[in-house]
């Protein structure tokens, strides 16, 4: 039976496990390995793990680092950054990730999604929209770590998504991320609108509730956080935390 994902989203750079406020100034907060390991105790859904370095200095995925993610996690692994080529994403796949998913890769070079989806299956194909709200309300599509805009309506595409190989869409929201205030509901009722395709929503979990509130309201979803699950009380301190079972089944 199909069910909502609750999904801890974590941030790679130098190696290190970094957090984001609105795509900018990263903070060190630990350890990636150390933290896949307190996760797979905490039996999480699902993990995603994204390189925010890769695309924008146009360097090849962390094959290794890679690797030892997908060895010590216990959950599906969902990687991003860096990807470019079929054979990147296929390298990937067999150290055992099981979605590649692609920002400035799909815009860049738009048949590298049917190219992969037709070697890894549709299903490992992930879209990620990182989408920022401009002077006139409307959305933007921003590639290499939010740097670089897109001419192109983002539900457009998201309609387009599935012809184009598309076997999930993840949607990021740029001016909520790290505020810990709740998620862009707006992007979320568009994007729901526009495509039967499973949807991941990520920017923005302040707490339980607001991933109940997602849940409540749209049904079977992907719900990813950063800050949430690496954050505790109002001084942020870092501690690794997700919802209990208990918790969980209140949702």
């Amino acid at each position: 039976m199909l069910r909502p994902r609750i999904i801890p989203s974590l941030l790679i750079q130098n190696n290190g496990l970094v957090k984001t406020v609105n795509f900018r100034n990263p903070v060190y907060i630990g350890d990636p390995i150390n933290t896949v390991r307190i996760f797979n105790e905490k039996e999480v859904d699902e993990l995603s793990v994204f390189d925010i370095d890769a695309s924008v200095k146009g360097t090849e995925p962390n094959y290794q680092l890679i690797e030892k993610i997908a060895k010590q996690a216990r959950m599906p692994i969902c990687y991003g950054g860096g990807v470019k080529t079929i054979e990147q994403a296929y390298r990937i796949s067999e150290l055992g990730v099981e979605k590649i998913a692609l920002s400035s890769g799909a815009f860049e070079k738009p048949e590298l999604l049917q190219q992969i989806a037709f070697k890894i299956g549709n299903q490992s194909v992930v879209l990620v929209l990182d989408l920022k709200k401009n002077i006139s309300g409307k959305y933007n599509i921003m590639i290499h770590n939010g740097l670089k805009s897109i001419d192109a309506d983002p539900f457009e595409i998201i309609t387009q998504a599935k012809q184009m190989g598309v076997g999930e869409i993840i949607l990021n929201s740029i001016d909520q991320d790290g505020k810990m205030n709740g998620f862009d509901y707006d992007i979320i009722d568009q994007a729901r609108n526009a495509t039967s395709l499973p949807l991941t929503v990520l920017g923005g979990a302040g707490s339980l509730e607001d991933i109940k509130k997602v849940i409540n309201k749209y049904g079977i979803i992907g719900v990813a956080a950063g800050s949430l699950f690496v954050f505790k009380g109002k001084y942020k301190a870092v501690l690794i935390n997700y919802p209990s079972k208990e918790d969980k089944k209140n949702l």
